[in-house]
């Protein structure tokens, strides 16, 4: 691709997904204030229902910004048995920005509407940061170790972020979105994290213990998927925007959840450690996939 239509088709794609988040986010936002005004349940019902379709409503406009690039391929493997009707719990590596388009847009059609676990500093962002507060997803502030041996009666804050938003999920079908890894991955941030994964940061347990915690008998299936940019590995969603990308694997494997994986995580050390074991087991069996798919994709050049 030349330079002057990599420049073309990112300047079109950035102000596609400026014009669609505009089009998409004021609607949710208004409809969040009025149920910030007027808390009864039907209304809630309602408004969230509206909201969710609005959010349906971007990822069709992500739909677009994707077909833009006429070499993109898709490889996708376990879309099999999936339901819009069930609660999911979405587990997912965490390489670029491009993630959540692509879960957004993947996924649009086969499971409920999306509602990602953020980091706080996403609440500022403009359009993105409200219309997010809206569709009720958790907002998580994650502290440093140092940080939080000064202040310890920080300890616990997101676990209690997280049930409290978990509590708004029972009513509709929904699939909550959590990249365990807390970050995007980085060669700088594997070091920083002594990761004992190649393609991976360490997962971190609380999130998704508490969720299913909270959720566990209306849980249908663990969702796990595993994102790979097998030929962008570098800068994934710029290439995405300039129409660089060339191939997106996707990899989803559905888990029970078995009686083993409910427990209280922040109480009962034994069940601490036991699922902390499984979540790492998991792990290193997504490693071992991705090193697989960037084998191959070695063997084929």
């Amino acid at each position: 691709m030349s330079r002057l239509l990599a420049a073309f088709t990112l300047l079109l794609s950035v102000a596609l997904t400026i014009l669609v988040t505009v089009i998409c986010s004021v609607p949710i936002i208004i409809a969040g204030i009025f149920k910030l005004l007027l808390p009864l349940p039907a209304i809630w019902r309602a408004i969230t229902k509206f909201a969710n379709f609005m959010m349906y409503c971007w990822c069709e406009g992500l739909t677009v910004l994707l077909r833009l690039n006429p070499f993109l391929k898709w490889d996708v493997e376990g879309l099999e048995g999936l339901s819009k009707k069930n609660w999911y719990l979405l587990i997912c590596n965490h390489r670029s920005w491009a993630d959540i388009v692509i879960l957004c847009v993947l996924f649009r059609h086969h499971i409920p509407m999306n509602k990602y676990f953020l980091k706080q500093q996403l609440a500022w962002v403009p359009f993105i940061g409200l219309a997010c507060w809206a569709l009720d997803m958790p907002f998580m502030k994650r502290y440093s170790r140092g940080y939080l041996l000064r202040h310890p009666e920080r300890r616990g804050k997101d676990v209690e972020t997280t049930r409290k938003s978990c509590e708004k999920f029972r009513v509709y079908p929904t699939t909550i979105v959590n990249f365990v890894e807390g970050s995007r991955f980085t060669p700088e941030k594997v070091l920083e994290t002594r990761s004992a994964f190649q393609n991976l940061l360490p997962p971190k347990a609380a999130g998704i213990a508490m969720a299913l915690s909270v959720l566990g008998p209306q849980f249908d299936k663990i969702l796990n998927v595993t994102l790979c940019y097998p030929e962008n590995t570098h800068s994934p969603f710029y290439d995405m925007l300039s129409g660089k990308m060339t191939r997106i694997v996707v990899r989803v494997s559905l888990i029970p959840i078995e009686e083993e994986l409910h427990g209280d995580y922040v109480n009962d050390k034994v069940f601490k450690r036991r699922f902390q074991t499984w979540l790492n087991a998991l792990w290193h069996e997504k490693d071992a996939l991705l090193n697989s798919i960037m084998q191959k994709k070695k063997v084929g050049q």
